[in-house]
């Protein structure tokens, strides 16, 4: 049987950390949030790496990793808000598994996000904390840029003020409808 990985993909904020342990213990798999693994292996924060190398380094960097980490067992990831940006990995991500878009609206995380100023997107040209109307203004431009790349998930699951274990429960019963699904298909 074909390796099953599950990709979690949303604007940071949005519940990939917080959901997909869950997620991965409720299916016996493994899991790995993208951004601390890389952290971990190369010795420096996201924020350490942008400053000394750029958003497209990191990107680069983000490539490598997960192509890793696809050869291992059923894993799932918590990608980072941007990864799926990166030209051509969305294709690869689902080849290798399901890709599933947890969506939350531009208020949700805002609210989830404000004070977070370890996350190197959302600070000014400067590094400087940005005021909440600016703060604001910068989530909804980049969550504009990205939906067209997150609506390209297999399963979309909205985590908008919704309890973690109903973000859960969604995403397991989207997860068993989708097998559901490919099995009748490849029978038929």
């Amino acid at each position: 049987m074909k390796r099953r990985h599950i990709f979690l993909t949303g604007f940071m904020g949005s519940g990939k950390t917080t959901v997909g342990p869950l997620i991965a213990e409720a299916l016996g798999f493994s899991f790995v949030d993208l951004d601390e693994e890389i952290e971990r292996q190369e010795g420096k924060t996201i924020d350490d790496i942008f400053q000394d190398s750029g958003e497209q380094h990191f990107r680069i960097i983000e490539r490598s990793y997960v192509r890793r980490f696809v050869e291992g067992s059923d894993t799932v990831f918590a990608l980072g808000g941007g990864t799926v940006t990166i030209e051509g990995l969305i294709s690869e991500l689902k080849a290798n598994g399901l890709l599933v878009y947890l969506k939350s609206d531009a208020d949700a995380l805002m609210s989830r996000l404000r004070g977070h100023s370890h996350r190197p997107l959302l600070l000014g040209e400067k590094g400087e904390t940005l005021s909440d109307a600016d703060l604001q203004r910068k989530i909804a431009f980049l969550l504009k840029q990205r939906e067209e790349y997150y609506r390209q998930a297999d399963i979309i699951v909205d985590s908008t003020h919704r309890p973690v274990d109903a973000v859960v429960e969604s995403v397991l019963n989207a997860l068993a409808e989708n097998l559901f699904r490919e099995n009748i298909k490849n029978k038929g």
